[in-house]
């Protein structure tokens, strides 16, 4: 009767997990319909960014961002989020409930911009078309006259979309409409020499060619009208730049999606500024006679830090070699990272070196552009800014800045193991989702994390690089006690540079620079030390739960599988048994 009693509970239990099992099974596929449904959607709606992504069926549809378009955002949010709330997120499988999270929360994200951030209202450098036309002009997709006729309906309606901009601004900050007229009127050769040049390739009809033409004139003048209209405006209550703690925690909180909140990651940082200062002395210490010879050393340790770090500065190259530089490396990190077998690195997906074109201009020196999961074969561009027209004092500066030591762990940032290897990965994704609404701390913290990871490897290992990456590494740091502070602690520019100049140790053309970005960004300069951290602890923890079975490589191809999805949920699936 016993065993009777126990073959039951045991057939019930059976019976049981089959028919959650089967359940789970089927809201799994329930969502995943859903998910088709929901990327479809949001192109509608989004098309440049769908461009972006690799999608071109809306590629020649331009959205007039007026009170319309703002309404169709709102409701499309406020749909989805209906559409959510059917699905029990306990059910789903792991990798479900990641992308049920992610997608939520871009929703929210997309109504807090709206609703409270209102950046619309006040930063007019939000309003530029250059960079979507010039991602025409650059595709390889499809054929040349096939983007140029989608080039062509675009540029339609570019007139209507530079006065609706001007209606949306209020009270813009000084600093965003100095960046709107330098990017718009930078930009606006895309649609004169950049067009004239794809034109004369092109097969099109001399017809079509001059409507073009035509057209471009147009659209030339509605940027510069633009320009103008931003130059001549009377702007007597011009926004504060500084976004305020309140604003600045929730936005935090949506770019970022970190298990840390803002202010628990930036007691972590100022934290991890000391501990780099220390390790940073020793370092400086013991070089301290192979670059100052028997000068007296200084009692303060900073001093020290900082005049060992200048002296091994002055090694660089030169503005006229900065790019070819840069190129030259690429295939030595790959060979290494091939040689200690870190990763795998797809030889087939191209990246290319360029100029940084001019209406990304202004932001940040180095940038990857990458091609979106539609478009997994598309050129990955690796943007160096130009140094043409700067004075040989802001030309040194920048080169001390970006010195021998340095600009190889910079080109580990944004190239190899960092940026474009980690974004051919996410286009791997199985999750649509994970690569489309990738998360910036996971690929700024991937970056941040390969560039300690090659230099435990043993790559190019001397104390002259490893004081050189810790200072790269308090720059990361103290971009979010900068961005922190700035935003909301109403940290002065006086106080911003000392921290970076005296205790990051950055050139005063480094400091300036990162000054002008903290007024033009808000929350994106947390994303590099957040997200490193994050990665870094998980790696340590897995290593301390796998001994001698860890293996860093497949560590690092298990990671990168998840796409760009927040650490957070990479951690999760990680540790999961699923």
């Amino acid at each position: 009767m016993k065993k009777l009693f126990i073959s039951i509970c045991t057939a019930t239990l059976l019976f049981s997990c089959n028919k959650s099992a089967k359940t789970s099974e089927a809201l799994d596929k329930k969502f995943d319909h859903y998910k088709d449904g929901f990327v479809t959607a949001l192109w509608e709606i989004n098309p440049g960014w769908a461009s972006g992504a690799g999608y071109h069926k809306f590629d020649n549809v331009l959205i007039i961002p007026d009170a319309a378009a703002d309404k169709k955002q709102l409701d499309f949010a406020n749909a989805q989020l209906d559409s959510l709330k059917q699905y029990s997120v306990e059910e789903l499988s792991d990798k479900n409930k990641t992308d049920f999270y992610m997608i939520k929360n871009q929703l929210e994200a997309a109504i807090f911009s709206i609703k409270e951030l209102k950046s619309s209202e006040w930063n007019p450098s939000e309003y530029n078309v250059c960079g979507s036309f010039a991602e025409i002009l650059n595709g390889n997709y499809d054929s040349l006259e096939v983007r140029l006729r989608a080039f062509n309906t675009k540029m339609n309606g570019i007139p209507a979309y530079y006065e609706a901009a001007k209606k949306n601004i209020k009270n813009p900050t000084v600093e965003h409409t100095e960046l709107a007229i330098a990017q718009n009127l930078g930009g606006s050769s895309v649609f004169e020499g950049d067009l004239s040049t794809a034109l004369e390739k092109s097969k099109l009809s001399d017809v079509e060619k001059k409507e073009m033409l035509d057209k471009a004139k147009v659209s030339v003048k509605a940027i510069a009208d633009y320009a103008d209209w931003l130059k001549k405006l009377q702007n007597k209550t011009p926004r504060s730049f500084r976004l305020g703690a309140a604003l600045y925690a929730k936005k935090f909180n949506f770019d970022i999606q970190s298990g840390y909140s803002a202010d628990e990651i930036y007691k972590i940082a100022v934290d991890h500024k000391k501990d780099l200062h220390d390790k940073m002395f020793v370092l400086a210490d013991k070089l301290w006679t192979k670059y100052k010879g028997t000068d007296p050393k200084p009692a303060d340790k900073l001093d020290l830090i900082k005049q060992v770090i200048d002296k091994i500065s002055l090694q660089h190259t030169t503005p006229e070699k900065f790019q070819s530089e840069i190129e030259k490396q690429i295939p030595e990190l790959t060979a290494y990272v091939k040689a200690k077998d870190l990763l795998y690195i797809d030889p087939s997906k191209p990246l290319v070196v360029r100029k940084e074109p001019a209406y990304m201009a202004g932001v940040a020196g180095a940038s990857i552009s990458a091609p979106g999961p539609y478009d997994k074969n598309g050129n990955t561009y690796y943007n160096v800014g130009s140094m043409s027209g700067w004075t040989a004092e802001n030309a040194e500066s920048y080169l001390r800045e970006y010195n021998n030591y340095i600009l190889q762990i910079l080109n580990i940032h944004e190239a190899i193991p960092g940026h474009y290897t980690q974004l051919v990965y996410s286009n791997q994704s199985p999750s649509i989702i994970k690569s489309i609404l990738g998360n910036g701390a996971m690929v700024e913290g991937w970056a941040v994390y390969a560039e300690k990871m090659m230099l435990e490897s043993g790559y190019k290992n001397s104390d002259e690089m490893w004081l050189m990456y810790y200072k790269w590494n308090l720059r990361t740091t103290c971009n979010t006690i900068l961005d922190i502070s700035v935003h909301t602690k109403n940290m002065s520019k006086e106080a911003a540079l000392d921290l970076l100049t005296k205790e990051a140790f950055q050139q005063q053309a480094e400091a300036d620079g990162k000054w002008k970005r903290v007024t033009l960004s808000q929350v994106q300069l947390c994303s590099y030390f957040t997200g490193y951290t994050e990665i870094y602890n998980l790696r340590e923890e897995l290593k301390k739960q796998q001994g001698k079975d860890f293996d860093l490589k497949k560590f690092h191809e298990k990671f990168l599988s998840f796409g760009s999805a927040p650490v957070k949920y990479i951690k999760e699936l990680m540790l999961s048994k699923e």
